[in-house]
């Protein structure tokens, strides 16, 4: 199933929300390219996705669910990555 938290991220001069499966990376891929989505909005896990496509992708069939939701479905999928600690 692909999952899209509420916008809630600001960078850039734009606030932004993430697109996640919790199946595969290949359903998550499949998804984003149908969407429209560019490959650069790829990070680890999830797409970003600007506040103004949050409406385009769930009417593309992407799942509203809290951010904190998105995470756990992730954890629970094995498909988390985190950021590594940086050396320091």
């Amino acid at each position: 199933m692909i999952l899209i938290d509420p916008p809630a991220w600001p960078a850039w001069n734009r606030v932004w929300s993430h697109l996640v499966s919790d199946e595969s990376y290949e359903e998550l891929h499949a998804f984003a390219k149908a969407a429209g989505i560019p490959a650069r909005g790829f990070d680890r896990d999830h797409y970003d996705v600007p506040s103004d496509r949050y409406d385009d992708l769930i009417a593309a069939g992407a799942v509203p669910v809290t951010s904190r939701e998105l995470v756990e479905r992730l954890i629970a999928a094995g498909l988390r990555h985190r950021k590594r600690p940086s050396a320091g």
